[in-house]
């Protein structure tokens, strides 16, 4: 398979199709391509085009269409269709995706669009979903499922199955349940297919089966669904009734968006923007940690005060041109551990004590801290610094490695013990921090070797 590439000669002809209304055209490109190859397209059209080809088209292909959209071309489409277009594109999408479709609209549009939607228990199923929490198990789940009874024959399941099927895009699993809609277990296809047509459900089914609570976070779904290699998995309330079942192409969507979460976070961006946003959002995200890094940067400054002899002392004054080093030095190996660190807690593999952890950190420091102190000693020997100044520095940057790096392993783990998210460890604050104390232990660890 050709993959799909979306050049400025084919957007063109595009473009020039809808200005010219010719619709069999358009109808003909379309069916030729992929619904996620028509987002694409869509993210590169005035909103007009993009609505204009949307409703040109059937919505069994559209609806997948929008869900592909950019957010903020999806929620310019969305404003230019009618409560009735949204409805029939609703009515279309499997349930956690209409329910992240209506999540997008105001509280009264959302109520219209429900209105018009005429399957009543396709409605209790997205009012049911849009009670959940986003994050959680039940805001990511599906309604779609394939289940089965305890006590049906073969044949019967076999009826019921078919009926099912017809609502479900891709059936993962077979769920099997007893007369309570209780969890009991799953079915296998090959079980099924070889067995006697009287043969009781419950003679066959596997009652092991992985399943995860409705209020589970979505973090704790994702990491069950990868340790196990599945590819959905089923979601039951406290008494264990089978609600629903999430898939891995959920999953995969819910991983990106809270990586691109950790990575704005790390970054120094305290809220979720994207590149096109307008300039008052994008400043509202950025600007508290800049002011974080001002504060930060005015207290180093205020600790060098503190040494200000340092600069008139005519043997020890080379200590100031090697500031931007040492801070330079607390801030990379405090970024190193941080991130190291939030990402074994966000795979679940930081296990073992405190004080284990403790130890290799110190270690690993001090190994780093020895290598690199030697180097900066060779180098002070080229340069013709004295010897004393050259070991005061190395020694200095020593300590000042092994503390960031204390700094850096730990501070995630504190946060997310208290359930705040590690990843803001891993950018301007930890950064900004080890800056601070790299600058203030050189200065101090060199006042008391050199007794300036």
């Amino acid at each position: 398979m050709i993959p799909f590439q979306l050049n400025d000669e084919l957007l063109a002809q595009i473009k020039s199709d809808i200005e010219q209304r010719k619709t069999a055209a358009l109808k003909r490109r379309a069916n030729e391509y992929h619904y996620a190859d028509l987002a694409e397209i869509i993210d590169e059209l005035s909103t007009d085009e993009g609505v204009y080809l949307i409703k040109l088209l059937d919505s069994e292909k559209t609806s997948d269409v929008i869900t592909e959209l950019d957010e903020d071309i999806r929620e310019r489409i969305l404003e230019s269709l009618s409560v009735k277009e949204i409805a029939e594109e609703v009515e279309e999408l499997d349930t956690d995706d209409a329910v992240d479709l209506i999540a997008e609209l105001s509280e009264e549009r959302q109520a219209e669009v429900i209105a018009q939607i005429e399957d009543e228990a396709r409605v209790q199923d997205i009012q049911e979903l849009l009670s959940y929490d986003e994050d959680s198990a039940g805001g990511l789940m599906a309604k779609e499922l394939v289940k089965v009874n305890e006590n049906w024959t073969v044949t019967k399941c076999m009826r019921e199955m078919r009926v099912q099927a017809t609502e479900v895009k891709r059936v993962h699993s077979i769920y099997v349940v007893d007369d309570n809609n209780v969890l009991i277990g799953r079915l296998s296809l090959k079980d099924l297919l070889t067995s006697n047509d009287r043969a009781k459900i419950k003679s066959i089914y596997i009652p092991k089966v992985d399943f995860v609570y409705v209020n589970d976070e979505g973090e704790d779904v994702a990491k069950l669904m990868a340790k196990y290699d599945l590819e959905a998995i089923p979601v039951v309330d406290e008494s264990k009734k089978l609600l629903g079942r999430i898939t891995i192409d959920d999953i995969v969507d819910f991983i990106k968006e809270e990586a691109d979460k950790d990575y704005q976070l790390a970054a120094g961006i305290s809220t979720d923007v994207e590149a096109d946003d307008s300039i008052i959002d994008l400043t509202k995200a950025r600007l508290p940690w800049l002011i974080l890094g001002l504060f930060g940067g005015l207290g180093s400054v205020f600790i060098l005060e503190g040494f200000e002899e340092v600069m008139t002392h005519p043997s020890y004054k080379a200590l100031f041109f090697y500031t931007p080093l040492i801070a330079a030095m607390a801030g990379n190996v405090g970024v190193q551990s941080s991130a190291i660190i939030v990402q074994g807690l966000a795979n679940d593999i930081v296990k073992g004590s405190l004080f284990s952890r403790l130890v290799k950190e110190v270690s690993l420091s001090l190994i780093n801290g020895v290598a690199l102190g030697g180097l900066l000693i060779a180098f002070g020997y080229f340069l013709g610094l004295e010897t004393s100044v050259s070991f005061t520095i190395a020694l200095s940057m020593l300590c000042v490695i092994v503390v960031s790096a204390l700094v850096g392993t730990f501070v995630p783990i504190i946060l997310n013990k208290n359930n705040i998210d590690p990843a803001i460890a891993t950018g301007p604050f930890i950064t900004t921090s080890n800056d601070i104390f790299g600058i203030f232990l050189f200065f101090y660890i060199a006042k008391i070797l050199l007794g300036f």
